[in-house]
């Protein structure tokens, strides 16, 4: 078939246990049709029934035990104990073995199943059976309970006519109390009719008293009036006396005044011209002034030019000030650019930010230094080249944190892995730098193509990172081009022989064929920066903090020097107000005479215009007291009116008062007949208000025993014209069905009295509600509840032998299963140890599980030890290094390759992580385990073996050749190969 549009897949597999036969199956592949036709024994079939062939001869592809190329050994690595256990299980054990397990897992989910509802009903059955016991109580308590009621329905019944035989005794009573009190009512009538006759008689005399005691009030009225008015013209005269007398005594006082302000004045003239003549010569105190004015001069000078000067320092220091906050804005800025790479770290690897403040705190615990992930050390020169570097070191080791020491290293992972969980990468720097090492090629040769930088000259990091990354990366080697050098991509290839380069948006990676020499080139697109975007400038960084140390220094200097201005501006300040007190001084004294002079002439004026304003005080004495005579005349004529009115009014007076005590005798009399009236209206509203009583109670009364009547006979079950039945007449019903009851009591052998009646059904309700809880279907309930026990023991019988059934099962198939299986991992264990004894390590397999009747729980658990100074670390995809996986995977599976049943093993490339001295040792172990008796086949897929390894007869080393200059399989002869490797045997010098 052609190769272009389709291919044709054969396999032939020689069957050593069948008489069919080999089996032969072909695939054909068709491409253009997309589809494939499958072939056994050259007959079509389908895939199915392929794969059915497949698993009949014990083939499972899927089984990492058997089929194990080189990408899947981490995914072996990452098997769980369980599932490494089915692997094994399918791939060496007895056919039976897995099956066994899969049905003790059935079994034991089974059993758990059973054990659950058998105590489920267990617990169930023993609360019916305890209910059962309590309603057995409760029964007898039921019938207790019924006399009681019974009782209490006698009681009840008997109470309604003891009710109304009370009430109707008292309806009798009401209705004699209520003919007497009218009797009293017509009385009392008849004796109110001759004291209102009385009333009515003085009613009228008293209205006829009140009209002449309101003609006298009128008299009397005005007649006051004219007296008023005569009393207020004398009032105005007293007045006008008073007027006079007062105007008289002000001009007194004001020329008492005078004169005493003329002698004042004249003293103190006396006094200021005794202190003139006294007071000394004025001296010549004019130079004195000029020199304290020429050092205040002086002295404003220096303060304004201290006052300059502090303005200048305090403008230097805001300058400080705002550059200091600048800086520090600048240094901030920085920190949170730093803030932001650990938070883009914190959110996508939580567990390296842990370990990343966990070392921050115990940087005491390492020897030699150790750097934080590679993420967060380096530092782009321009974030623009950040996609370079990220898309040039492996996600993996960006995170890693990088170790000087092996030591350090162990001690790390120990506390970061084992003690708290957390999955972390970590390296070690070379023990000599490779950070400064040199390219093989100078950049100025390379220029020419586009290439501007190498990618160590993109980025700062610490000497131990950076030697890392020259290591293991070579970017001191891979250089970064332009869109320029994409154009001229073919020739860059050709002519440098770079082996990895990037242009503006893509990677190239160049390799050579080990075949053909051939040069094959990759190229992928570079992904976006998630992580070194963020720039940091350390070394502007370092040169802001000396720079906020200078401006810190110049603002304590300014500081200081504002000090001593200030102290300074206070000392002239000081010597300032001494030297304006003394020429205030100075100035008073100069100014004295003349403020003296200045007050004496002021002071004569004054008195000579107090000598001028005089008054002759006889004749207004004698002027007042003529005035005052007149008004004293005018005075007694209008006393000697006001007399007259004031007698007539004193008679008008007492003819009031002699009416107003005949009007009071009238109303004292019609007040006392009122009183006795109001008394026997009271008396009569009182009988009549209690005649209304009486008659309503009566009428209440007579309606309660018609009520009570007709529920006694409702009680009873009587009709209008019945008597009370001869049943309630002598017993109470008894109690059915034989249980204990009290003697039957006779109906009138009940209390008669409703205080007894009520006592007894009182006694008789506490007594039935205490048997709370009961109702008339509890029998039924217990009858129904004893039937469901019985059914329930019964399914309780069949649940406990049938859990009995599956654990013998469980013994029967757990024996058949486990011993095998523990003497399976026993002869692997044996082999495994021996394994890696012989390497000079230690490793062991054991069966682990954490609760032996949990068989979905057991596992293989394999543990191994590389360096004689670390304990036996179980096999994870994180503890143990890719090579250190790969050896202890190959002796696994070479520890299953004699206990192995199935026709054959494929392992490929499995040696390409191992170091040297690991991949001769397994090799070695391959050929000597693989070439034994009675071992399946082994095929061993590699594409390059050390030199001088050991080879046996029982060995086929098949080689691919492939290459454009190969020959084509028609011009192959094999025997002329032949022929000519043994002339070239032949010829060999010996």
């Amino acid at each position: 078939m052609d190769g272009r549009c389709g291919a044709v897949v054969l396999l032939k597999a020689r069957n050593k246990f069948r008489n069919s036969g080999n089996l032969t199956i072909t695939r054909e592949i068709d491409v253009a049709k997309n589809q494939s036709s499958w072939f056994i024994n050259k007959k079509s079939t389908t895939q199915k029934v392929v794969e059915e062939q497949v698993a009949a001869l014990n083939i499972q592809v899927g089984n990492l035990c058997q089929f194990l190329p080189q990408d899947k050994v981490g995914e072996f690595a990452k098997l769980s104990k369980i599932e490494l256990l089915e692997a094994t299980e399918k791939s060496i054990g007895p056919p039976e073995m897995h099956r066994y397990h899969c049905e003790l897992k059935n079994f034991r989910e089974k059993e758990k199943q059973l054990e659950t509802s058998c105590k489920e009903k267990t617990e169930y059955l023993e609360k019916m059976i305890q209910r059962n016991e309590r309603y057995k109580q409760d029964v007898e308590r039921f019938y207790e309970r019924k006399r009681h009621l019974d009782l209490i329905e006698m009681l009840e019944a008997k109470r309604p006519w003891v009710e109304y035989e009370n009430v109707r005794q008292e309806y009798e009573e009401v209705k004699l109390a209520r003919d007497r009190v009218k009797e009293e009512v017509r009385k009392l009538k008849e004796g109110q009719i001759p004291m209102t006759r009385r009333i009515e008689e003085i009613e009228r005399q008293r209205y006829s008293l009140e009209a002449r005691i309101k003609e006298k009030a009128t008299d009397i009225k005005e007649t006051s009036q004219k007296c008023k008015q005569k009393q207020d013209i004398i009032e105005r005269k007293d007045k006008q006396i008073e007027e006079l007398q007062q105007a008289l005594t002000v001009k007194q006082n004001e020329e008492h005044d005078r004169q005493r302000r003329i002698s004042n004045t004249r003293k103190m003239i006396e006094d200021l011209q005794n202190e003139l003549k006294t007071a000394e010569n004025c001296e010549n105190l004019q130079p004195q002034i000029d020199a304290i004015t020429n050092d205040l001069r002086r002295i404003q000078d220096e303060k304004a030019s201290c006052e300059g000067e502090v303005i200048d320092k305090r403008g230097e220091k805001e300058t400080l000030e705002k550059e200091k906050k600048s800086v520090g804005d600048n240094i901030v800025r920085f920190d949170n650019l730093m803030n932001q790479k650990e938070d883009k770290l914190r959110q996508r690897y939580r567990d390296t930010y842990d370990a990343v403040l966990w070392l921050r705190n115990n940087r005491d615990k390492f020897k030699q230094r150790v750097c934080e992930p590679i993420m967060l050390t380096i530092n782009m020169k321009d974030n623009k080249n950040a996609k370079y570097i990220e898309n040039h070191i492996s996600s993996n080791d960006l995170r890693a944190f990088v170790f000087e020491s092996q030591e350090d290293m162990e001690v790390f992972l120990k506390e970061i892995r084992d003690n708290k969980k957390l999955r972390v990468n970590a390296v070690i720097a070379p023990k000599s730098s490779y950070a400064d090492k040199a390219p093989s090629r100078s950049l100025n040769d390379l220029k020419q193509y586009g290439f501007f930088s190498y990618l160590r000259e993109l980025f700062d990091a610490p000497d131990p990172v950076m030697s890392f990354l020259c290591c293991h990366y070579h970017i001191h080697e891979v250089p970064v081009g332009t869109e320029r050098t994409r154009e001229k991509i073919e020739r860059v290839i050709q002519e440098t022989r770079l082996k990895q380069m990037y242009t503006a948006e893509e990677k190239y990676v160049v390799k050579t064929s080990f075949y053909s020499n051939k040069v094959i080139s990759s190229n992928t697109s570079l992904k976006v920066a998630q992580f070194l975007t963020v720039t940091v400038d350390l070394e502007q960084r370092r040169h802001l903090e000396e720079q906020l140390k200078e401006i810190n220094r110049k603002l304590q200097a300014v500081e200081a020097g504002l000090i001593a201005l200030y102290e300074r501006n206070k000392h002239l300040e000081h010597k300032d107000n001494e030297l304006r007190q003394k020429k205030k001084e100075l100035l008073e004294r100069k100014t004295k005479k003349r403020q003296l002079e200045q007050k004496i002439s002021s002071k004569l004026g004054s008195l000579k215009l107090m000598e001028q304003d005089t008054c002759n005080l006889e004749e207004e004495e004698r002027k007042a007291s003529t005035k005052i005579k007149e008004i004293n005349v005018q005075k007694a004529k209008l006393v000697t009116e006001l007399t007259n009115f004031v007698k007539i009014c004193t008679s008008l007076h007492i003819q009031k008062v002699d009416l107003i005590l005949q009007n009071t005798t009238v109303i004292s009399e019609k007040n006392k007949l009122e009183s006795d009236y109001m008394a026997a209206s009271s008396q009569l509203r009182l009988t009549e208000q209690h005649f209304i009583e009486l008659d309503e109670s009566r009428q209440r009364l007579l309606q309660k025993c018609k009520e009570l009547m007709k529920r006694a006979r409702q009680v009873c079950n009587l009709g209008a014209e019945q008597t009370v039945p001869q049943e309630y007449q002598t017993q109470v019903p008894t109690i059915p069905n034989g249980h204990n009851s009290s003697p039957p009591m006779a109906f009138q052998d009940l209390p008669n009295t409703l205080d007894e009646i009520d006592a007894l059904l009182t006694e008789e309700r506490s007594r039935a509600s205490c048997f709370t809880g009961l109702n008339p279907t509890v029998v039924e309930e217990y009858t129904k509840r004893e039937e469901e026990i019985e059914q329930l023991t019964e399914e309780l019988k069949i649940k406990k032998v049938e859990l009995d059934k599956y654990r013998e099962n469980i013994s029967q198939v757990k024996e058949r299963w486990l011993n095998p299986l523990k003497e399976l991992v026993e002869k692997i264990n044996e082999k495994f140890s021996n394994f890696f004894s012989s390497m000079q390590c230690a490793g062991e397999v054991d069966l682990h599980t954490e609760n032996e009747e949990d068989y979905d729980k057991y596992g293989i658990r394999i543990r191994v030890k590389f360096r004689s100074s670390t304990q036996l670390h179980e096999l994870t995809p994180h503890h143990q290094s890719g090579g250190e996986r790969s050896v202890s995977t190959m002796l696994y599976l070479m520890a299953l390759q004699e206990l192995n049943r199935c026709p054959f093993r494929v392992v490929d490339e499995i040696n390409q992580g191992m170091d040297p001295i690991n991949e001769r040792r397994v090799f070695e172990m391959v050929v000597n385990t693989a070439c034994k008796e009675n071992t399946s086949q082994y095929f061993f897929i590699t594409p390059k073996l050390l030199q001088n390894l050991p080879y046996s007869e029982k060995m086929t080393v098949l080689f691919v050749y492939n290459g454009p200059h190969m020959l084509e399989p028609n011009r192959w002869n094999l025997k002329a190969f032949q022929r000519r490797r043994r002339r070239i045997t032949f010829t060999q010098p010996q």
